[in-house]
């Protein structure tokens, strides 16, 4: 059983869930990677402890993380059960169902079949009896938003959810869902979205306006861009690094170009005391509408880097100018 730090929640910042009373901790920690059966079980415990005693106080995971799929869950419960089950109520637990997760028409998508079907089995892999917030991990047009919709009333009646989400709607799928459950008297208090430097729907969505207009707070996650936006690869592309054996971020990502605009935006985090990837995620938690930053890590000291930037999140007006020409150029 681990003893947390008595004063974790002394330095850590806790936003309101857009007009909900929920309140989050400003660094998020997803076990999208390295939670699997093939990442070191000893290690998955330090950085779940390590997120615990500096404050973080929300875990973010979906039924398909791992790999392989429903492999992170497995490993959070375990770690909870044997470590952490006594501080339950400290943690904000959130987990996703809407891409593939098994072989079939009832493992994908947007159904009443499958949402249930997917949170039942993802609360057994974690040994819960509720999580607190439950998203839909993508819109699905092959199926009605209604039953959507009536799938996630459902979870939230049985007791199973406390909070419902979304995550990567855009735009007039994000006013619709949010429509339909706020008929439905059902608390829908957060948006997930794909937020970075390099990657920021915000300007030409209006994601900013509609989450605010709704009431929803934004988690935003891969703020640093899959490790684009971190000194990792101003030398080269290292051997083991994401660039080199992941889908989701390609050697041929790592161009010229994004090498240049990365070392400048690296000078200016210099002359700021800051990391290339403390200021990256300083640059997402300034924003108001953003209720948290949602990171990924590998190692405890990574997680305490990260929290190390919320030590400042100012940006001066020539700053935030110099920023944007640096991505503009």
């Amino acid at each position: 059983m681990h003893t947390p730090n008595s004063n974790r929640y002394d330095n850590m910042q806790y936003n309101f869930c857009g007009q909900s009373g929920l309140q989050i901790s400003a660094i998020s920690l997803g076990l999208w990677h390295n939670f699997g059966p093939e990442d070191d079980f000893e290690n998955c415990r330090n950085m779940i402890f390590t997120a615990f005693d500096h404050g973080i106080n929300h875990i973010d995971l979906a039924n398909n993380y791992g790999p392989p799929p429903g492999a992170a869950e497995t490993t959070f419960g375990q770690i909870l059960k044997q470590d952490l089950a006594e501080y339950r109520d400290e943690l904000c637990i959130a987990t996703k169902a809407g891409h593939y997760m098994w072989p079939g028409p009832y493992g994908d998508g947007g159904s009443k079949k499958y949402l249930i079907s997917s949170l039942n089995q993802s609360l057994k892999r974690m040994g819960l009896d509720y999580v607190d917030i439950f998203y839909h991990h993508r819109p699905t047009p092959e199926t009605p938003m209604e039953e959507t919709a009536e799938a996630l009333e459902q979870i939230v009646r049985s007791g199973k959810a406390l909070y419902i989400g979304i995550s990567k709607y855009y735009k007039e799928d994000a006013r619709d869902m949010h429509a339909i459950l706020t008929e439905r008297n059902v608390p829908c208090i957060v948006e997930q979205l794909r937020h970075s430097m390099l990657i920021h729907p915000f300007k030409d969505d209006d994601v900013f306006d509609i989450a605010q207009d709704l009431g929803m707070g934004i988690i935003a996650f891969s703020p640093l861009a899959g490790g684009m936006l971190t000194d990792k690869y101003l030398k080269g592309i290292p051997d083991g690094s994401r660039a080199t054996k992941s889908e989701f971020l390609k050697r041929e990502q790592i161009t010229q170009e994004l090498l240049g605009k990365v070392t400048k935006l690296n000078d200016l985090a210099t002359k700021r005391s800051q990391t290339m990837a403390q200021m990256a995620l300083a640059w997402v938690a300034r924003e108001p509408a953003v209720t948290s930053v949602l990171i990924g890590a590998s190692s405890s000291q990574q997680i305490l880097d990260n929290v190390a930037a919320l030590n400042n999140i100012e940006f001066s007006h020539d700053e935030l100018k110099l920023i944007d020409q640096i991505l503009a150029e």
